[in-house]
């Protein structure tokens, strides 16, 4: 069972709170509990905590929770450039060395960077902080782009609903895609956005991209059943455009190609097939829209760094 610990500072954003509960803590069963993660909060010292939303919340722990975290979560808080206290700076930097996976929500960048985590790795936050984030912390390899940047045991992610895209991730990441995709139906949300994807940033003329307004219908049937869409001229046809406008509205709103969108739907369907069922690898090839068995390996290999067989194994232990 892996220790979740979120740090609740002074200020926190409770919807990036919010986001760590509901992918470690609540889900279908009731909580995350006996599904490989347990969750606990903690603030600076046990008590009251002030949030920029109209209310306090009131925290049983103190700093000490961080010894026993394996993952500590630093959600957003209102003042991101303000620098926390030096014993919060000090119980992370305790904690990274320990070994804990250290994961920031939003603009709780800021924090882990400001306790030097970042430094030289590359990390993303918030779009409307990337020009006061850079000028903060120079050393730091930012993607202002990113929805989220997974680097091994540091994980960053961009603003707000972006928090639960990377903790959806992470979740992904150790208990595999079929409890991920469980989950993220019970949160009512796309099961898998590719950290790579854009941000919706505003444009030259300070308008904001329209999400995926024309595309979503397209994204949903090929998501739901990747074997569907053979290839990109098929999600073109589905969306009623020409395949080169539909690539290039694509590119322009998802931030990724068709091609490689295509392909990531594959392989969590690929992986939620041989996670949940026996199906022989050729099945789950086709089933999940691969041409062949060595097209599948392929993309698994890249993915997760195992075998159709070796993946399979390993989540059954």
């Amino acid at each position: 069972m892996k220790q979740v610990v979120a740090l609740a500072l002074d200020g926190v954003m409770t919807y990036d709170l919010a986001c760590a509960v509901q992918a470690f803590r609540h889900g279908p069963g009731k909580t995350g509990e006996g599904r490989g993660f347990e969750m606990r909060t903690c603030g600076v010292r046990p008590g009251p905590v002030w949030t920029p939303n109209g209310f306090d919340l009131h925290v049983e722990h103190g700093l000490e929770l961080l010894e026993e975290a394996d993952v500590v979560v630093v959600p957003g808080i209102g003042l991101p450039t303000l620098p926390p206290p030096p014993e919060v700076i000090d119980a992370l930097r305790t904690a990274a060395g320990r070994g804990s996976t250290m994961v920031s929500i939003c603009v709780g960048a800021f924090v882990l960077a400001a306790a030097g985590l970042l430094d030289g790795r590359p990390a993303t936050t918030h779009w409307a902080y990337c020009e006061e984030f850079a000028t903060l912390f120079p050393s730091v390899r930012l993607d202002p782009g990113a929805l989220y940047v997974d680097d091994g045991d540091v994980l960053t992610s961009a603003g707000l609903s972006a928090g639960l895209d990377l903790c959806l991730h992470l979740v992904r990441r150790e208990l595999g895609a079929g409890f991920a995709a469980e989950l993220a139906r019970w949160n009512v949300t796309p099961p898998h956005r590719e950290g790579g994807q854009a941000q919706y940033i505003p444009d030259a003329h300070g308008r904001m991209s329209d999400g995926l307004s024309g595309l979503a219908a397209t994204m949903a049937w090929a998501a739901a059943n990747p074997a569907a869409a053979p290839d990109v001229s098929a999600l073109a046809r589905h969306a009623l455009m020409s395949e080169r406008t539909f690539i290039r509205r694509f590119k322009a709103e998802v931030g990724a190609t068709p091609r490689r969108w295509l392909e990531a739907q594959r392989t969590a369907r690929a992986r939620e097939l041989l996670e949940a069922t026996d199906l022989p690898v050729e099945v789950v090839a086709a089933q999940s829209g691969f041409g062949s068995v060595t097209a599948l390996r392929t993309h698994l290999r890249a993915a997760t760094g195992a075998t159709p067989a070796g993946y399979r194994r390993s989540l059954r232990r």
